[in-house]
């Protein structure tokens, strides 16, 4: 058996796409997967847009339930209060998390996938407001929205802002607007999705910050006392660079480009989702690890990957790939995210 391979080193993401060989215990669990799927507990917190109940956005578990779907696992995760989190996450009653950070304590107990999405917050004002802050201390004594249930810990909580609890995205975005409160902190990925599909108003109403206020790189974590666990992540992490290639990460993250280092040569590609080249240059493409970004010291390279090739820049592109879906919207049952419905 043969399939991808995804290396992450630090944030940023560095995809293979050479062939290299699972090993004999992977070969083992897909043998054993077709004929008795493996059944995984998993545990998380309601962290929208990322984590969250059925019927919710939950991009995390959307990504993870797709990879699962490709090597026989089905996991069933229960959700519990950011408080319980780490306790039930470490007790022998669940298997794992499709959503966890690391640290050391963890990393004894479980074992970690290469980091598949990364969660940052951004700051997001009113049009004309001040988003230039680099870090929460910048913003004592605002008020900032923030969605109930995110979790940072004390280092976050008590930087100086106030912090407004909301509903949703879309209650956050509300009170923005009202005026209510100064900023609200949204994902890069939520903004993403607004300034894709709305983006006369953003582009009217909105200042988005361009740096991120809190990073978090994400993973699936197995329990290692489970002797499959080694088998399962291993599995899992080949199943992300086809993924990307194959449009099911633009898919259930709604957007129609991503940026991801396809070759490993230190370079990001831009990504569109199959059949969703346009005919313009794309001016944006939402980055998978914010360390792929380029930096004011280091010049902005990027390639194309489309049709299965890398392409060096958008004029070597065939003409043939830049025709296609140029009319087309992206489906808006697609994935969890059709739930956003935000109001101007």
């Amino acid at each position: 058996m043969a399939t991808s391979l995804l290396r992450t080193r630090g944030n940023g993401l560095r995809i293979s796409l050479g062939v290299v060989a699972l090993t004999c215990a992977t070969v083992s669990l897909a043998a054993f997967a077709q004929t008795t799927p493996v059944a995984l507990k998993l545990v998380s917190t309601p962290w929208p847009p990322f984590t969250n109940v059925a019927g919710q956005p939950r991009f995390a578990l959307d990504l993870v339930e797709a990879a699962f779907g490709r090597i026989g696992v089905k996991a069933n995760t229960t959700i519990v209060s950011p408080g319980e989190f780490t306790t039930s996450l470490l007790a022998p009653t669940f298997d794992g998390s499709a959503a966890a950070w690391k640290d050391a304590g963890r990393e004894r107990a479980l074992i970690f996938s290469q980091a598949y999405l990364e969660n940052r917050l951004v700051l997001v004002g009113q049009r004309g407001a001040d988003v230039s802050a680099t870090r929460m201390t910048d913003l004592a004594g605002k008020r900032i929205a923030i969605v109930e249930g995110y979790s940072y810990g004390e280092w976050v909580e008590n930087a100086g802002p106030v912090f407004v609890k909301s509903s949703s995205e879309e209650d956050s975005l509300s009170r923005l607007l009202k005026g209510t409160v100064d900023y609200t902190l949204m994902d890069d990925l939520v903004v993403e999705y607004i300034v894709s599909n709305y983006p006369k108003e953003a582009g009217t109403r909105l200042q988005i910050g361009k740096s991120a206020l809190v990073t978090r790189p994400l993973y699936l974590a197995i329990r290692r006392t489970r002797p499959d666990a080694e088998s399962i992540v291993s599995q899992f992490n080949a199943q992300l660079p086809r993924m990307i290639a194959d449009g099911t990460y633009h898919r259930l993250l709604h957007v129609d480009w991503i940026r991801a280092d396809i070759n490993g040569d230190g370079v990001t590609e831009y990504v569109p989702r199959p059949g969703g080249a346009r005919s313009l240059e794309p001016k944006r493409a939402y980055e998978l690890f914010s360390a792929q970004a380029p930096t004011s010291t280091t010049p902005a390279k990027t390639g194309f990957y489309v049709g299965g090739s890398i392409y060096a820049d958008w004029a070597a592109v065939p003409d043939r790939y830049k025709d296609m879906g140029s009319a087309d919207r992206p489906d808006p049952r697609r994935s969890t995210a059709s739930l956003f419905k935000f109001t101007w």
